[in-house]
């Protein structure tokens, strides 16, 4: 599923762990998303999502946001992951937001 160039990018803001730079390659990446979940203290949870027009993972540990995995797929592969833990970035995210024509 990963493109063999895949790039991660993760924003904490400061507040959560999060990786300092981008990491770029399949075989990196899936390590460092194993490294990742054997790390996790508690009961780690994912639901699809479609934020910004893209497909996402919205992710709790033990039921409270932890974070969004937002990716973008090219032909079928996914190009690039964003994984955001900004407490600050994630204040609407378990809100829904109506949408109405003016």
């Amino acid at each position: 599923m990963l493109a063999p160039d895949v790039v991660w990018v993760s924003d904490g803001g400061g507040l959560r762990q999060a990786s300092l730079r981008p990491v770029v390659g399949a075989d990196k990446v899936a390590r460092l998303i194993a490294g990742i979940l054997g790390k996790v203290d508690g009961v780690v949870t994912a639901r699809p999502a479609m934020l910004n027009g893209a497909p996402a993972l919205i992710t709790h540990v033990d039921g409270e946001l932890d974070g969004v995995v937002a990716m973008r797929v090219e032909n079928g592969r996914i190009t690039g992951i964003y994984y955001v833990r900004n407490p600050e970035k994630l204040t609407r995210v378990d809100r829904q937001t109506p949408l109405t024509l003016r």
